[in-house]
């Protein structure tokens, strides 16, 4: 008796080629494994995983917001969320989608996924900055991370729709996605909900900054007002996060920053990443904001960026004029390299704490 994960929806196909067996499928995989190029070897992992006899996938978490993890998510529950994507974008059978992203992590696994559960013609190239600038195909739906989107902007004529996840979109792009046809959606997600569980519209008439979950997901919050998730067709259990949120409706929120992050400064609570939105137009460099001790006011606000030590840091009086009174940093401090993850997201803490060491 065929598992779930190995009932192949009879449209699918993979770079124009049907596959009429779960066998037929497994032999390309087991092709792309032994001898593709790196991105297509995690491809045919993946797909070789997901049509084997057990009920679940090992992934690895990020890694941005702590120590990279591995976790089991069941297969239903990815068919769920796979089918949740599919009602919310209105994506039936035929769809014509591209995989850009890497299938070593869940972004990519999930395109793989939908398209074989959903019925998708999914197109797989090697997920590089301008992969959608390399064919001439058009798609009805591709998923690509911030820095690919930035590096698309000439070619997005050719998507219908599209989401951006895997890092903060910076107001500085979504200004030069605003005249394009394609439908670009921010997503809010993590692993352990099997990629996104929410989205919001970021240009045409329709932008938004509350984001919409998707079918049969619910919202709460606790008493830190962080994000409680309930979506039991993806994880049974109620998943508490660290996310602070302004809770719009039960389907509906504003997405804050971390509770980790946040920076009590004369009272005032600040969020780090809606400051670091508010300068991403004006600052080039990599950079975070952060906090250190004051006498006054207990913490007060720092910008740290990444620049080489006989370089002279611009001068931000512009940029920092834009900003609240206590949201405007009050020391900039340099390093010569942050620490990132595997899939280029800074590593805050580690920032900090080597800061804190070599000040």
């Amino acid at each position: 008796m065929k598992t779930i994960s190995q009932i192949l929806h009879p449209s699918f196909t993979l770079n124009g080629l049907q596959y009429d067996s779960v066998n037929e499928l497994l032999s390309m995989a087991k092709e792309l494994r032994q001898e593709g190029d790196d991105y297509e070897v995690h491809i045919g992992k993946f797909i070789e995983k997901w049509l084997d006899d057990s009920d679940t996938v090992t992934v690895r978490t990020s890694g941005s917001t702590g120590k990279p993890k591995k976790i089991e998510i069941p297969k239903l529950s990815m068919v769920n969320s796979a089918k949740a994507t599919g009602d919310f974008f209105d994506l039936k059978e035929k769809t014509s989608a591209l995989l850009c992203l890497s299938a070593k992590y869940i972004g990519g696994k999930m395109m793989l996924v939908r398209a074989m559960t959903l019925g998708w013609h999914l197109h797989i190239v090697a997920p590089v900055k301008d992969a959608l600038t390399q064919y001439d195909n058009d798609y009805d739906f591709v998923a690509m991370v911030p820095y690919q989107l930035y590096h698309s902007i000439p070619a997005l004529k050719k998507v219908k729709k599209m989401i951006v996840g895997g890092g903060v979109v910076s107001k500085e792009l979504e200004e030069k996605i605003q005249d394009v046809s394609t439908e670009i959606y921010s997503t809010y997600g993590m692993t352990e909900t099997v990629s996104h569980i929410a989205v919001r519209r970021l240009n045409g008439k329709d932008k938004s900054d509350v984001y919409k979950a998707l079918p049969n997901v619910k919202i709460g919050t606790d008493g830190r007002e962080c994000m409680i998730i309930y979506a039991p067709e993806i994880n049974k259990e109620l998943l508490i996060t660290n996310d602070l949120i302004e809770l719009v409706s039960p389907t509906e929120f504003k997405w804050l920053g971390r509770y980790d992050n946040v920076i009590n400064s004369g009272g005032v609570k600040l969020y780090p990443e809606k400051i670091e939105a508010k300068l991403s137009s004006y600052i080039e460099l990599p950079f975070i904001i952060a906090s250190e001790a004051d006498e006054q006011l207990g913490e007060r606000i720092i910008l740290v960026l990444e620049t080489k030590e006989d370089q002279p840091i611009p001068n931000y009086t512009e940029a920092f004029a834009m900003l609240e009174g206590f949201e405007r940093p009050k020391k900039i401090y340099t390093l010569s390299k942050f620490p990132y993850t595997e899939t280029d997201k800074i590593k805050r803490a580690d920032v900090i704490q080597v800061l804190r060491k070599y000040k």
